[in-house]
């Protein structure tokens, strides 16, 4: 169990995770602090924005495990059970830490998502004794989320009691978490689903949003007129656009025109 000064004091619980220099350090000392409080294992993820052009749950740029089959990554990633999760759903559509369970006979709130869809997120899970966890969904200002979720293997109606009796002191860890993990993210790295643009590709789309020629932007960056359509038309293409206006109203809605140096 948490100690009581550690949850009563937000500072004490921030010097903990800043104590780690790294990304994975500090989600090894949220995992061991989980560790504290019933779970076994750790599923963090963040993803710049919630839906793509078509209105489908994105893909997220950040997926860490503690504890878990990194066979994980594929199946959330390329197979895309992170689009058809239950509780990604819930999450989405919540500000409040809430306990699930995949037993459709459940009464939790991912149970009115579970459908024949979702049945291979659930066999999965069930398959890997994680049917039961917590989940921390974390809303930033600019559209972007993350959440946290801790697992206990075998979870059965005593874990449950346990989660929800322990709730709030998981949300406060994992929002404190967050906010130190996010702080070490290097913004530049992160992809927005399969869209990964150069720094040179979002300067000269950035410039086009603004109503700038490629002449124009040849000038304002110092490069030839072919170099900037070069840029202009790899960007179009990694975004699936058909031109070049097309192009910044998709790099907008994925926020990747932000100017976003890694801290």
């Amino acid at each position: 169990m948490l100690d009581e000064a550690m949850i009563d004091d937000i500072g004490t619980i921030r010097r903990q995770f800043t104590a780690h220099e790294t990304l994975e350090g500090r989600i090894d000392q949220a995992f061991e602090a989980m560790k504290q409080i019933g779970f076994e294992a750790l599923i963090y993820d963040y993803t710049p924005v919630p839906y793509d052009l078509d209105g489908a749950i994105m893909i997220p740029s950040l997926l860490k495990l503690r504890n878990i089959s990194d066979d994980m990554h594929d199946y959330w990633f390329d197979r895309g059970y992170f689009r058809i999760d239950p509780v990604q759903k819930v999450a989405l559509r919540s500000t409040a830490p809430f306990f699930w369970n995949y037993d459709t006979d459940a009464d939790t709130l991912i149970n009115r998502f579970i459908s024949d869809d979702t049945a291979p997120v659930a066999r999965y899970l069930y398959e890997r004794d994680m049917s039961t966890g917590v989940t921390v969904p974390v809303h930033m200002p600019g559209g972007d989320y993350a959440t946290v979720t801790g697992i206990r293997f075998g979870g059965n109606s005593e874990f449950e009691r346990h989660a929800l009796r322990y709730i709030a002191d998981f949300n406060l860890l994992a929002h404190v978490f967050h906010e130190t993990a996010y702080s070490l993210f290097d913004k530049k790295a992160l992809s927005v689903g399969t869209v990964r643009l150069t720094e040179r590709e979002r300067e000269c789309l950035r410039h086009s949003a603004e109503g700038f020629s490629a002449k124009e932007i040849s000038r304002i960056i110092g490069r030839s007129v072919p170099t900037v359509v070069m840029h202009l038309n790899a960007a179009a293409k990694k975004l699936g656009a058909r031109n070049r206006t097309q192009a910044v109203v998709r790099a907008t809605h994925y926020r990747l025109l932000e100017d976003r140096p890694a801290d």
